[in-house]
C-alpha cells in the first residue's frame, strides 16, 4: 500500500485566515493526504500567506523561505504560497520568490488537491495573475448571491462531498459549504460570517484582493456552528471583514440580530463573540441584541482607526472624537463590563499635531480594554498612496511610539478598572508554571490579553474548555488575576 501524501499548513495572518486554512484542510484530507502538524514532517508545506501591511508580508516571506530551508534535510519536498498575498501578486510573488514551488490564487483552492500533487510530481502550476477581485461580483448586493456560485469566494465555495468522509471531516454547512477539518483543539473557533468589503476606505488594499461584500447564508453558519460544537468548541467568533454589513445582499441589513440569538442557542455553544465592526454601521438594534443576548459577549471590536474629522475624512471614513465617544457611553449604558477593542493609524498622510491630540483625547476618554497602533505606510494601489502631505518616517516613528506607549498606560488603567468584577471565563490552556488561563467575555483569543485563574477552585479538577466564574484580584498589564471559588473545580 503506497505511503500517504503528507501535508502542513502554516497559517500566518487573521482569523480569517485560521478558517481558510480549514477549508484547505478539509478538501486534501478527503481526498486522501495526511494532515501533519510540522512543515518538517510534510510532503508539502502550505504557507497561507497575510498580504495587509508591510510587515505582514514580510513575515509571509519568511515562513516560505524558512519552510524552503527545510527542502533536502529531511521529508519536505515542495513548498507553495497560498493566501493573501498570494491572491494579491500572484506571478509578481513567483518570479521575486523562486523558492516556492508554487503560488497559488483562491480560484485554485477548489482544486487544491491535483494542484499540490501536480507539483509534488515535479509538474509546475502556473502562478495566477492578480486581478480586481470587486469586478467579479455585480455592483448590486442583491445580485450577488446568485452570482456568486460561478466565484471563488474561501469560506462559502461549494463543494461535492464525498461519500465516505474522513472522521473529524464534515461539511460544515451541507451541499454550500466547504469541507472543514479543525487544525487544533482549542475551544475557540472562528466562523466566517461573510467575504469582502464594499468600504472603499484609501488607506486599505483588501478590498481589492478579497473583492466585494457577500454574506454567506445563515442556515450555512447555524449548520457550521453546530458542527464545531459537535467538535468540542465552546466559543464561536463571527470573521469577516465587516460584520456590521451582514444580510445587506440578502434582502435584510439586520440579519445579524436575529443570527445571534439563534446560534447562542446551539446546544454545546457557550459563548458566540462578533469581530470586526464598523463604528458608522452601528444600529441601536445590533447594540441592544450585543448587550442583552445571554451567551453573546458583549464585545465591541470597533475599527475607529483615528478620531481627527480630518484625517478620517482623508481616509474615507466618518465619525469623530464626541460621536465614538457617544456611541461608547451608549453601549456602556447597557452593558457596563463590555468590552471595547480598536485599531488606530498614525502618521497618515497630512496629519497634523493637532490631530494628533485630538487622537489623544478621545484614547483617554475612551477607556479601551485593547489598542492596536500601527505607523502609516504606503500600501500600493491604494487612493492613500497617491496623497501629498507624507509625513517623514522619523516623524511617523515619533508619533506611533508615543501613541503606543499611552496606549499601553490606558490599557493597563482600563484592566485596573475591572478590580472586583465578576467575570466569567473560559478554560483555554493548563500551564504548568502559571495554572489555568483563560478569556472573559471582554477579551478575544490573541489580542485582547488573558485570565491567569488563582484560588481554591484553580488548583485542580479544572478542565480546557470549561466556563466558570471568577473574581478579577489583581492585574498584570493588560492580563487579569481572577480567583475561582472552590466549586469551580468540580
Amino acid at each position: 500500500m503506497p505511503e500517504r501524501r503528507t501535508v502542513a499548513l502554516v497559517t500566518l495572518g487573521c482569523a480569517r485566515n485560521e478558517v481558510d486554512s480549514e477549508e484547505l484542510a478539509g478538501r486534501l484530507e478527503a481526498d486522501g493526504w495526511q494532515l501533519v502538524e510540522d512543515a518538517e514532517d510534510a510532503d508539502v508545506a502550505v504557507v497561507n500567506t497575510c498580504g495587509f501591511v508591510e510587515a505582514a508580508k514580510k513575515d509571509s516571506v519568511d515562513a516560505l523561505l524558512e519552510a524552503n530551508d527545510l527542502k533536502g534535510h529531511g521529508r519536505t519536498q515542495a513548498v507553495v504560497a497560498v493566501g493573501c498575498m498570494a491572491e494579491r501578486y500572484g506571478k509578481e510573488l513567483a518570479d521575486a520568490l523562486p523558492e516556492a514551488d508554487g503560488v497559488l490564487g483562491f480560484d485554485d483552492y477548489s482544486d487544491i488537491s491535483s494542484r499540490l500533487q501536480t507539483i509534488l510530481s515535479g509538474g509546475s502550476v502556473e502562478a495566477h495573475t492578480p486581478r480586481d477581485r470587486r469586478k467579479l461580483l455585480p455592483i448590486s448586493p442583491a445580485e450577488r448571491q446568485d452570482a456568486g456560485a460561478g466565484v471563488a469566494l474561501p469560506g462559502h465555495a461549494p463543494v461535492e462531498a464525498p461519500k465516505d468522509l474522513p472522521e473529524g471531516v464534515a461539511p460544515a454547512s451541507g451541499p454550500r459549504a466547504p469541507l472543514r477539518r479543525r487544525l487544533g483543539s482549542s475551544p475557540v473557533a472562528s466562523v466566517k460570517l461573510a467575504s469582502g468589503c464594499d468600504r472603499r476606505c484609501s488607506f486599505c488594499a483588501i478590498p481589492s484582493f478579497r473583492g466585494s461584500f457577500i454574506s454567506r447564508r445563515p442556515s450555512d453558519v447555524l449548520a457550521e456552528t453546530r458542527w464545531l460544537a459537535e467538535q468540542g468548541v465552546k466559543e464561536v467568533m463571527l470573521v469577516s471583514e465587516n460584520n456590521t454589513s451582514y444580510g445587506k445582499d440578502l434582502g435584510d441589513i439586520r440579519l445579524l440580530e436575529t443570527l445571534l440569538p439563534e446560534l447562542a442557542a446551539v446546544d454545546g455553544i457557550e459563548r458566540v463573540r462578533v469581530s470586526y465592526l464598523q463604528p458608522a454601521e452601528m444600529r441601536p438594534g445590533l447594540i441592544d441584541v450585543l448587550t442583552s443576548t445571554e451567551k453573546v459577549a458583549p464585545y465591541f471590536d470597533l475599527s475607529f482607526q483615528h478620531s481627527a474629522p480630518g484625517v478620517l475624512r482623508a481616509m474615507r471614513r466618518f465619525g469623530d472624537t464626541d460621536r465614538f465617544l457617544e456611541l461608547l457611553d451608549t453601549i456602556r449604558a447597557k452593558a457596563p463590563q463590555a468590552g471595547v477593542r480598536s485599531n488606530f493609524i498614525v502618521g497618515f498622510p497630512g496629519e497634523t499635531e493637532g490631530d494628533v491630540a485630538e487622537l489623544e483625547r478621545f484614547l483617554t476618554g475612551a477607556r479601551l480594554d485593547a489598542i492596536g497602533v500601527f505607523g502609516y505606510s504606503d500600501e500600493e494601489g491604494t487612493e492613500a498612496a497617491t496623497y501629498d502631505g507624507k509625513l517623514d518616517q522619523d516623524v511617523v516613528d515619533e508619533r506611533l511610539a508615543h501613541i503606543a506607549r499611552l496606549a499601553e498606560d490606558l490599557t493597563s488603567q482600563r484592566a485596573e478598572e475591572r478590580l472586583g468584577e465578576s467575570v466569567q471565563v473560559l478554560v483555554e490552556s493548563l500551564d504548568e508554571e502559571d495554572g489555568p488561563l483563560g478569556r472573559a467575555e471582554h477579551q478575544a483569543p490573541e489580542t485582547d490579553g488573558q485570565i491567569r485563574l488563582t484560588g481554591p477552585g484553580a488548583s485542580e479538577g479544572l478542565q480546557v474548555g470549561r466556563m466558570v466564574m471568577a473574581k478579577v484580584v489583581g492585574t498584570e498589564g493588560v492580563d487579569l488575576v481572577a480567583e475561582c471559588p472552590e466549586e469551580a473545580g468540580r
